[in-house]
């Protein structure tokens, strides 16, 4: 005996008109809900019911019309029909042409690794205020024996760093202010500023806490960035090799 399952004989979505809305265009509209993480419920499936059989309703009063047939319907049909085809040549070309694991981690090593090699990172606590003098009064207390983050607290004209002892966290040297960064990269772990180093900010007293060397992100954080400029870069090369045999007059 033969044996059906019930998707041999799917019934369509609806009929409008005497028009039948095959279910495929569901089975379409569920694939690629699905695919951005919705989950396929029998609420979804009402929505998307009632909105296939809206679109069909005016897609009947456009055909009415003639919309389809005028100049500026037909051309729009034809770029719509061009953007659909290049998209669909595009995704067979990455489905067809995978970029390999091997061309990615040599991307991550070559471009991504190097920017961070030999580079160092700075953990720095500041005090900033107005002037000179302020600067160097900070100075001397520090150096008789107050503590840095009690007069970060106190003195400070930054606030956000100021309530946290001056705090500035890890950070980059191209992060700050050239002035700031410059002396900052001559403090060994630990050290104060001699003297206050002036900015666009005012005068500030440096503290360097700790100096680590810079470390970039995992090749798991950014594989699937390189993955798509790689593809992007495969794209690119195959529609000038494309260009280049094609015959333009």
């Amino acid at each position: 005996a033969l044996m059906f399952t019930a998707t041999a004989f799917a019934a369509d979505v609806a009929t409008v008109n005497g028009v039948t809305i095959p279910e495929a265009k569901m089975t379409y509209l569920i694939q690629q809900l699905a695919a951005r993480g919705q989950q396929d419920t029998p609420e979804l499936r009402a929505k998307l019911r009632e909105d296939l059989i809206r679109n069909e309703i005016i897609l009947q009063e456009a055909m009415k019309k003639g919309l389809d047939k005028n100049a500026e319907g037909q051309s729009q049909l034809e770029m719509a029909r061009t953007q659909i085809l290049f998209g669909a040549y595009i995704n067979e070309h990455l489905k067809a042409n995978p970029i390999a694991d091997a061309d990615m981690k040599a991307f991550y090593d070559k471009e991504v690794k190097a920017q961070f090699a030999g580079k160092k990172e700075y953990h720095a606590r500041h005090i900033l205020v107005a002037t000179e003098a302020e600067a160097k009064t900070i100075l001397a207390d520090l150096k008789k024996g107050k503590k840095f983050e009690d007069l970060a607290k106190a003195k400070s004209t930054d606030k956000g760093s100021g309530a946290n002892g001056g705090d500035l966290g890890w950070s980059n040297p191209d992060d700050y202010v050239k002035e700031f960064s410059a002396a900052m990269v001559k403090l060994t772990k630990g050290k104060i500023s001699d003297a206050p180093v002036k900015s666009q900010f005012g005068f500030h007293v440096i503290k360097l806490e700790d100096v680590r060397d810079l470390k970039g992100p995992a090749y798991d954080e950014v594989k699937d960035e390189i993955q798509k400029e790689l593809q992007s870069q495969m794209l690119q090369k195959l529609v000038t090799d494309l260009r280049s045999k094609a015959k333009v007059q």
